[in-house]
Parts: structure tokens; C-alpha cells; sequence
């Protein structure tokens, strides 16, 4: 996997910002290189801000105006996250993992269930294509996620997206083309929505409950699930 190495004058910024959790690969939606990042790409979809009304879909930010990541079906998508310990070596690669005592740290929250869908309509409606469970999210890691080889072609501005969600609840929206297959059909399961206004409360992630320090990784058992595109 390819990542522009731009961001990197940006770790003063990150340095600053909320120690919570995001995606930074797929580029999403007020992440790293785009106009609109700011601390709130970190923060969780339920956190009472006076300058947003409604942060759900995709945070609350609108497209970032960005040239979208070109993905295609049957496509094989390394997902990185984004941690505010990160140093501008651990963004312009794949950070290796250390001794716990050397580790940057991360607000994994303990680990939960990571989920990744795609929208075809600006996030009003999800199709579930991969899911990791009690180590996720974890930047010490790249999380394989399988774009579905039978899904149709997506390449209406603005409106294509491949998207992250993760109970407490954060979410995170890349802006995409997809490459896909005539009369292609979408995944039917949708994702979880939880923990904010309108929503079911109070749910907790089966998570590793390792708080800041890197966790296992991906389980090869939910690797073989997602790469079978079972959802």
C-alpha cells in the first residue's frame, strides 16, 4: 500500500490534538492532508461540541475535496489508524511494533468491534464488508479488509465512500471510487449504530482491555472471514 508522504509536516498538529482514535488509510474526511483536519477527526460521534449540531455521518464532515482513493472489487484494502503519539516515521510507513515500554500511545479505549462498509449515497445507507472484534483499532497494525468482488461501480462525486465505525461511537468516512462489475449487487448487512442521540446507549466493546498500548492484531480467523467477503 501506497501513502503520500505529505502528511507528515502535520505531526506537530497531531501532537496537539484529542488522543482518540482515527482512520489513515483511506484518507478519510477531515483526517491528515486535507483542509478541513482538525482534533475532531478524533472525537467520538456522542461528545457535545456548541460549533456541531449532528457529527453522524462521517463525523460531521462534509466531502473533503480531496482527489478520492480509486478502489475496485475484489480489492484487498490495508486500513491504517491514526494515533496522536505517532511520530512522522510512524505515518510515512507502517510503524513496527516495539517493546510495550517504547510504544507510542494510542487511545485504543481497550479494543472493541472495528467495521468497515461501503455507502454508495453520502451515508445514509452502510453495507457491512469486514469486521474485527476485541483488538480493533490498534496503529501498530494493518487491518485487511476485502472489497467485494460482485459490487457495482461507484463514481458519483461526493457520494461513494468507504467507512469506518467503531462503538462508542466514532465514525469515519474516505471518499472513494469504486471499480466494480456490471449489474453488481451490494452486501445486504448494515452496520452497527450505537451511542449517540436517536440510537441504542450504553453499549460496551468486548475489547483486549488494553487501554493505550498495542494490542495482538488482527485475528487470523476474522483475516479469512473478511478476505471471504462473508458479511
Amino acid at each position: 500500500m501506497k501513502f503520500a508522504t505529505a502528511v507528515v509536516f502535520l505531526v506537530a498538529l497531531v501532537a496537539s490534538a484529542s488522543a482518540h482514535m482515527a482512520i489513515l488509510y483511506p484518507p478519510p474526511r477531515g483526517g491528515l492532508g486535507t483542509p478541513q483536519y482538525n482534533g475532531r477527526i478524533h472525537t467520538f460521534i456522542g461528545y457535545k461540541d456548541s460549533k456541531w449540531s449532528m457529527r453522524f455521518p462521517c463525523g460531521g464532515y462534509a466531502p473533503s475535496g480531496r482527489k478520492p482513493t480509486a478502489l475496485r472489487a475484489g480489492q484487498t484494502v490495508d486500513v491504517r489508524f491514526f494515533a496522536s503519539g505517532m511520530k512522522s516515521s510512524d505515518l510515512a510507513q507502517q510503524p513496527k511494533l516495539v517493546p510495550a515500554n517504547r510504544q507510542f500511545s494510542q487511545a485504543r479505549h481497550g479494543g472493541g468491534m472495528c467495521e468497515f462498509s461501503l455507502s454508495y449515497d453520502n451515508g445514509k445507507t452502510f453495507h457491512l464488508i469486514g469486521r474485527y472484534t476485541k483488538t480493533c483499532p490498534d496503529a501498530y497494525y494493518e487491518w485487511p479488509v476485502k472489497i467485494p468482488a460482485n459490487v457495482p461501480s461507484c463514481n458519483k462525486k461526493n457520494q461513494c465512500l468507504f467507512v469506518w465505525s467503531w462503538t462508542q461511537y466514532y465514525h469515519n468516512c474516505a471518499d472513494v471510487t469504486i471499480a466494480g462489475v456490471k449489474n453488481g449487487k451490494l452486501p445486504s448487512k448494515s452496520i452497527q449504530i450505537v451511542d449517540f442521540p436517536g440510537h441504542k446507549g450504553g453499549v460496551m466493546a468486548n475489547g483486549d482491555g488494553n487501554k493505550h498500548k498495542a494490542s495482538t492484531g488482527p485475528n487470523k480467523k476474522e483475516i479469512e472471514n473478511n478476505m471471504r467477503g462473508i458479511y
